[in-house]
């Protein structure tokens, strides 16, 4: 095992959020640690509709922050949805100026598109369905570009060292080969990701296993509202893993779910369709639960117009023999965002000295109960940067004696299928406490047998939180328990250990090392 010192922050993801950390870290060294080369198994590179932002003459941020707090379900942070939504343009302007090429209208403005929950249209888009990987590629090239950054692309995160103290000194990183180095640094910004691998249908990147949540969990930081996790009402249903997505944008220009008769899921109005995602995925799982079907029919809205106006989802679609210009595509509501996270402030601080969180690992009160479509790319932009000039100030403390640290492992795939498809089961879409239960029930005997796996820590912290909501709420919703409590409350966790402090000493004392 090597020891590492890096000066500058360690930031741990490759996504958008951690990349623009890494860009705003300058003149601070970053040294960024992916598992796979950058624009790999990131959901940033996958994101298809676009970024939110106050673009528009008709359109203010307070109209965004608005529309966020609606969306939220009563636990949004009004203040940080203002700090969010008050950054749109800066961020918009910002990616453009690094290169990535937002679609623009005749007179050189952003052109915007309409999605669920905006009450206008304000998401930048990228040739239709293109943003998320176009706007990646451009921050990636300037990432490469930069002498400040250092990107190893063979390294994932196995734990986080501390001191006695608690505060975050550094990272155990496995390289390939599956060597395990300590990597020492100011601070560790944690960018890595959501929890759609937990799921059996995703259309996340399947090794996104809320890894980063469960280590910080282990560290001490303060959890918030794990239960709440988004699903995706459209996710193409080919049988791949992940599942490829079929873009909201498509219902905002005119698409709409039908079930295998050719009724609406939603009712005959035009803008049914373009409700929040809960309430559509819930329409979409119950089609399919009983054995109607669901399918997001385009052949009239879009039609011909599929290979240029949505090359991505055309492309998905003729990959398994579907043409959607002609036939509906069969959908299915998947695991897609996780609202909840790292309890972390506009600018990724957490409650652990010297540990960061930003994007989808983080919880900064703007997604509340149900994310609105497409500020997650914004949040990752907007405070990620903010995150990354943050943790660039943060200066190594004096030598201090650590506690050990200890490697996480992997669930063999035998098991590792077995999580997900009672995560998919039993805190999927529709919940009940019978089901909950059996699901806590299977983690007890997965970690019995698997003590240092852990996607389990993360499963646990949703099944929990899932089983002590007693109501329905955003992208939670309970069949025991269908209606909302009057007041919307956060869950917050955090691990609290009883411990004789004399006896941790001797321990401390025998194992620990000194830096």
């Amino acid at each position: 095992m090597a020891r590492i010192r890096h000066e500058g922050p360690l930031i741990i993801g490759g996504g958008l959020a951690g990349l623009s950390a890494a860009l705003e870290a300058a003149p601070a060294k970053a040294l960024v640690v992916t598992p796979e080369p950058l624009l790999n198994a990131c959901s940033s590179a996958w994101a298809q509709g676009g970024l939110a932002a106050a673009l528009s003459p008709k359109d203010s941020a307070v109209l965004h922050a608005r529309d966020t707090e609606g969306a939220g379900a009563g636990l949004v942070e009004p203040e940080a949805a203002r700090a969010l939504t008050e950054r749109g343009r800066e961020t918009v302007e910002w990616l453009a100026s690094l290169g990535a090429p937002f679609d623009r209208d005749e007179a050189g403005g952003f052109s915007v598109s309409l999605e669920a929950a905006h009450s206008l249209p304000r998401v930048a888009r990228v040739g239709g369905d293109g943003a998320g990987r176009a706007i990646l590629s451009a921050v990636v090239a300037a990432a490469r570009a930069s002498k400040h950054i250092e990107i190893w692309e063979d390294g994932r995160l196995r734990g986080l060292i501390q001191d006695v103290n608690g505060r975050v000194r550094g990272a155990l990183i496995e390289r390939a080969g599956g060597r395990v180095d300590e990597v020492f640094a100011p601070a560790v910004v944690l960018a890595t990701g959501g929890v759609g691998g937990l799921y059996e249908v995703t259309t996340n990147p399947s090794a996104l296993r809320g890894e980063g949540l469960a280590l910080a969990y282990g560290a001490g930081a303060e959890i918030l509202d794990p239960e709440f996790v988004q699903f995706h009402p459209t996710a193409i249903d080919v049988g791949l893993d992940p599942a490829p997505l079929a873009t909201e944008a498509l219902r905002g220009e005119g698409a709409r779910l039908i079930d295998g008769t050719g009724a609406f899921l939603l009712g005959e109005d035009e803008d049914a369709d373009l409700a929040p995602r809960d309430i559509v995925a819930r329409a979409v799982h119950a089609a399919r639960a009983d054995g109607r079907g669901a399918f997001l029919d385009a052949t009239r809205a879009v039609g011909e117009a599929f290979p240029h106006e949505f090359p991505a989802v055309f492309a998905a679609c003729m990959r398994a023999g579907l043409d959607p210009r002609v036939s509906p595509i069969p959908v299915a509501a998947a695991a897609h965002y996780h609202m909840g996270g790292v309890v972390a402030d506009d600018e990724g601080r957490t409650t652990v000295p010297g540990l960061y969180a930003i994007g989808e690992c983080a919880a900064t009160g703007v997604h509340g109960a149900n994310r609105l479509a497409s500020n997650s790319l914004l949040e990752a932009g907007a405070f990620g940067r903010r995150a990354g000039r943050a943790a660039a100030k943060e200066v190594q403390p004096p030598k201090a004696t650590l506690k050990p640290a200890r490697a996480s492992q992997d669930l063999p795939p035998q098991a590792m299928a077995e999580l997900r498809a009672a995560m998919t089961r039993f805190a999927g879409v529709v919940r009940d406490e019978e089901g909950l239960s059996a699901l806590i029930a299977v983690i007890d005997r997965l970690a019995k047998a698997y003590p240092e796996a852990v996607v389990l820590t993360a499963a646990r912290l949703i099944a929990e939180g899932a089983l002590n909501r007693r109501e329905s709420r955003g992208g939670h919703f309970r069949a025991d328990y269908p209606d909302s409590l009057p007041t919307a409350e956060h869950t917050r966790m955090r691990l609290t250990l009883a411990r004789d402090d004399e006896a941790e000493a001797a321990v401390l004392a025998a194992l620990a090392a000194t830096i």
